[in-house]
Order: structure tokens, then sequence, then C-alpha cells
């Protein structure tokens, strides 16, 4: 992830908002991402999810 270092514009100045950050990014990665190797997403192939999620499904759950 490039937001832990400085030479973007995604830094992260506050310990929260890199929190937040890195929180979405490992959801993103283990339930939207399908892997090449898994041909299925990391939750799926836990047996935590039963299908691909959307960022939408994500943005849906904040929401609650």
């Amino acid at each position: 992830m490039r937001r832990f270092t400085r030479l973007t514009n995604a830094f992260s100045k506050k310990v929260e908002n890199l929190y937040y950050a890195v929180a979405l990014h490992f959801m993103y990665y283990n339930f939207c991402r399908i892997h090449q190797t898994l041909r299925v997403t990391p939750a799926m192939e836990a047996k935590v999810a039963d299908h691909v999620w959307g960022v939408e499904d994500i943005i849906n759950l904040l929401k609650r």
C-alpha cells in the first residue's frame, strides 16, 4: 500500500485515517478481489462469504 509513503497525496497524517484506510484495503482484498491462484476471494475460500462482494456491499455495511 502506498499509503505508508510520503511520496503520494494519499499519505495519512493522522493515525486514525491510516487505520481506516488499512481496514478498507483489507476488506476489499479479502471480500472483493478474486485471486488468481484461488480463483475465488480469500473470504470465500475460508467459507466466511458465499459470494464475491462489491464495493456497494462494503458501503452498505458501513452505513449500519
